[in-house]
């Protein structure tokens, strides 16, 4: 792992690992408020039971958020898969009324919190790019 990418990995991956550990503790009246704010953007998730949905979402962030803590996993690979997380969240900004002003990309009020989900993005990419970009410059062995 090249130490640049140290800070993006460590602060990222704990934020999101710690998110997902969070998520699998969730009680019942959680867990149907998360569902309930994901399948208002995505409603093939209304098929999910709450609890069976936040289970799987806790499993995919603490899988992401120990992949970006990892060192051995490559660049590439971490920035992929934060950049997909991320993007299914810009999804929820996009998708749900009222989290941005119309007819505009500005957040409201409420969508700040999601419009900052845009950061994540922009790490993903840069991982992304970074790790592909090292692999084109090696020389082959």
């Amino acid at each position: 792992m090249q130490i640049s990418r140290l800070p993006l990995r460590a602060i990222t991956g704990a934020f999101i690992l710690n998110s997902g550990i969070t998520k699998l503790k969730a009680d019942p009246e959680t867990a149907e408020g998360v569902h309930g704010f994901a399948t208002s953007a995505y409603p093939e998730f209304k098929r999910l039971r709450p609890e069976q949905f936040t289970k799987l979402l806790a499993a995919g962030e603490i899988a992401l958020g120990a992949a970006l803590l990892t060192p051995m996993v490559p660049a590439a690979a971490a920035g992929a898969g934060l950049t997909a997380f991320s993007a299914g969240l810009l999804g929820l900004y996009l998708k749900i009324p009222g989290m941005h002003q119309q007819g505009s990309l500005k957040p409201t009020e409420d969508g700040i919190p999601l419009a900052k989900d845009s950061w994540l993005l922009g790490i993903g990419l840069s991982l992304l790019t970074s790790g592909l970009g090292q692999r084109e410059c090696e020389p082959a062995g």
